[in-house]
């Protein structure tokens, strides 16, 4: 989960939440550029955290019973094993990009490291499978990572203030984009998108508690919370023109 502190106690984005911001974006990918199972692209980029429940998990607290930010996480083979088998029993094409996906979250991780030398054995035949090349798969994750991290700039309040840029990735092309907010807008450039301005949303949740006793009690509270939706949008520098 993504954890952000508030004047008003934990923000709190579930990683299902950012898949799907991470799926709304990926959507308007210019469709000139998009790759060509672009289906399959958009489902993994939906579905490449659905593993983590925070209404089933128990790993939610740190010792001292606040909630734990993703990025204080590690690798956890038992939910690798589990999201890569909802992934390959899906299609070949998307155990590949979810293979791709663990293996650039968890590759400085020496507790991974014999799970992605297995990985990467059987993209072998993945590959196969999928009748697809390494270079296509290359292309399809590119725009996966790309709409990953736009979407947890988005989640953890990245944005810049005072109209300063901030990268996000690089695309399929290698490209390097920058987006900063300008009129309570974010603009991307250069713009890969297909319309020139469109409206993404995601969902959160508010505990005004900072410690809790248990993590049942602490999935209760999540269970409670009020869901806020939050909306930005996008457009095209050259919008404006």
């Amino acid at each position: 989960m993504i954890v952000n502190y508030s004047e008003n106690g934990w923000e709190i984005i579930t990683q299902r939440s950012h898949g799907l911001l991470a799926a709304q974006i990926c959507a308007q990918w210019r469709k000139d550029d998009q790759p060509k199972r672009w289906v399959e692209t958009l489902i993994a980029t939906a579905e490449h955290d659905d593993v983590y429940n925070e209404f089933e998990n128990d790993n939610l607290l740190n010792d001292k019973g606040g909630p734990v930010n993703f990025i204080n996480t590690g690798f956890e083979k038992d939910h690798c094993e589990r999201l890569m088998g909802m992934a390959e029993t899906k299609s070949a094409y998307i155990a590949l990009l979810t293979s791709r996906h663990i293996q650039f979250i968890h590759a400085a991780d020496p507790k991974a490291k014999n799970f992605i030398a297995d990985l990467i054995k059987r993209e072998k035949q993945w590959i196969i499978a999928a009748q697809s090349t390494q270079a296509e798969v290359k292309r399809g994750y590119a725009v996966l990572q790309f709409c990953d991290a736009f979407s947890l700039l988005i989640c953890q309040g990245l944005v810049q203030p005072e109209h300063r840029k901030i990268e996000i990735s690089s695309g399929p092309d290698g490209t390097v984009y920058q987006m900063f907010e300008q009129d309570n807008t974010l603009i991307v450039e250069p713009w890969p998108f297909e319309e020139a301005t469109f409206e993404l949303s995601y969902e959160s949740r508010n505990l005004p508690a900072l410690t809790y006793r248990s993590t049942s009690q602490f999935r209760k509270a999540i269970a409670e919370a009020e869901v806020s939706t939050h909306n930005i949008m996008l457009r095209s520098n050259r919008s404006k023109d």
